[in-house]
């Protein structure tokens, strides 16, 4: 289970205008950008990202739950720009995972996820790297 609506809004408004200033350079955090479906406006969201595996694939909690705002807008535009560590790169071919046992993520992680009961994450790869078949 998701966290709460009502606390995605409040951080939506409190905690990610603060979060936004140093998101893009502090290790496992990112900032998504993306473009709403309906508005045409770019949106910019600090997300949890971490590597999966060895071919440029990244995997970011869903802690608000598969019907986020920017969720919906990553899965209908086929990706989103990401700013991580002060890089700024193409993710694409997002797909969303279900896994209980929050086996993308680093341990660490893992044990707060199950704490708060998300199991829902998004996998993309960069742009600029092919996916081994």
């Amino acid at each position: 289970m998701p966290l709460p609506k009502r606390l995605a809004r409040f951080n939506r408004v409190v905690t990610n205008p603060i979060v936004r200033r140093v998101a893009g350079w502090l290790p496992g955090f990112a900032i998504v950008e993306h473009v709403g479906r309906r508005s045409g406006r770019t949106y910019r969201t600090p997300v949890n990202i971490f590597r999966a595996g060895p071919e440029d694939r990244y995997v970011i909690a869903l802690t608000y739950g598969r019907d986020s705002g920017w969720v919906r807008n990553t899965l209908a535009a086929g990706g989103a720009d990401v700013e991580t560590r002060g890089r700024r790169f193409r993710l694409v071919d997002p797909e969303i995972v279900h896994d209980e046992e929050r086996s993308l993520m680093p341990p660490p992680v893992r044990a707060i996820l199950r704490q708060v009961g998300v199991s829902d994450f998004l996998l993309m790869r960069r742009a600029d790297r092919p996916v081994a078949r």
